[in-house]
């Protein structure tokens, strides 16, 4: 059943797209917002990631791909 338009909190997380070493790319990975900002930045999100990714492949029978660059979803680029 759909939710109401509004039920969800705002900025509860972040997004951010993820490119693997195989060039293969996953969009809008959902990382708790608490665990960013500070002195690391987007550093914990890389490790929140990548953690998901273990528990997928462990899943699923397959080895984790290692992670080429991670991006927030909507950041200008340098």
């Amino acid at each position: 059943m759909a939710k109401k338009p509004g039920t969800n909190p705002k900025g509860e997380f972040a997004f951010f797209n993820v490119v693997y070493e195989d060039d293969s790319q996953r969009s809008n990975r959902r990382v708790p917002s608490e665990l960013l900002g500070g002195l690391d930045g987007d550093e914990p999100a890389r490790d929140y990631i990548m953690e998901q990714d273990r528990e997928i492949a462990e899943k699923s029978g397959r080895t984790p791909l290692a992670i080429k660059s991670i991006s927030r979803v909507g950041a200008k680029k340098k």
